[in-house]
């Protein structure tokens, strides 16, 4: 036990001196009795009774002067309680392409759904963060316990929200390892044990080569879930109204997977 305020338990030496004036005045009293020569009549007026008794409410009050000195000393303890360092973090592509309608309604709606449902099925003491990307990655909701942020970040996901097109599975990879190891003050050099969840529809465009984040990211293993059915190829409308085609490869994703030891879906 340590206290924030040492200096003021001096105060005892007060309580202590109420005390000892206490005791004192009691053997003034019991001399006074002594000399009181009509001993019949002070048998009449002060009557024999337990002694303790008429010292109880004097040491309860010094006992709660004493308790409020130790309290204005503000202790405090420090005590180790268990904390569940587990952590999942869930990487949603928000690139142009999972706007395809190949699965309905379309490819973001559908990882958003799936992102819920596999939050929701997650223990409570679990750290969950929250990783969109699309040609860079961005951590919309740090690891933690808190759901409902979680389901409000999820809300959020859109299409370019990130600001920048292409594919980066590499820098959401790297970003949501690096998130990982921001959980506390130990994660950087003990890595808490992590896996990442990555739903994305295609091939890498930027930013980081996935099989060099896949390499840094081994102890936190990655699985991945693409977003496409098996057709050759998919058309769709951007924002400016012209088609455009949109390319099936889940290698990349096999290929991390493979390197991490996660899965495939």
């Amino acid at each position: 036990m340590t206290w924030q305020s040492p200096l003021r338990l001096w105060l005892l030496l007060g309580v202590a001196a109420l005390a000892v004036g206490y005791l004192l005045a009691q053997r003034r009293h019991s001399r006074y009795a002594v000399r009181f020569t009509n001993l019949r009549l002070l048998d009449r007026v002060a009557p024999d009774r337990p002694a303790w008794r008429r010292h109880v409410p004097a040491g309860l009050f010094l006992a709660m002067l004493a308790l409020l000195v130790v309290g204005f000393a503000r202790p405090s303890a420090e005590v180790r309680v268990p904390r569940e360092r587990a952590t999942v973090m869930v990487a949603v592509d928000v690139s142009t392409s999972m706007l395809a309608s190949d699965v309905k309604p379309d490819r973001l709606s559908a990882a958003k759904d799936a992102a819920r449902r596999f939050v929701d099925g997650l223990p409570d003491e679990f750290n969950v963060g929250l990783v969109a990307f699309a040609g860079s990655a961005a951590v919309l909701v740090p690891p933690g316990t808190d759901r409902e942020a979680l389901h409000d970040g999820i809300e959020r996901l859109a299409e370019g929200s990130t600001g920048v097109q292409g594919t980066a599975i590499g820098e959401a990879i790297n970003t949501s390892l690096g998130a990982v190891r921001g959980l506390d003050s130990q994660a950087a050099k003990d890595l808490p044990p992590a896996r990442i969840i990555l739903l994305s529809d295609g091939a890498n465009t930027s930013g980081m080569d996935p099989m060099e984040a896949a390499a840094e990211a081994v102890d936190a293993k990655v699985f991945c879930a693409h977003f496409f059915r098996s057709a050759p190829r998919f058309c769709f409308v951007d924002r400016g109204g012209r088609p455009i085609q949109v390319p099936v490869d889940g290698q990349t994703l096999k290929a991390v997977f493979d390197s991490t030891g996660g899965g495939f879906h």
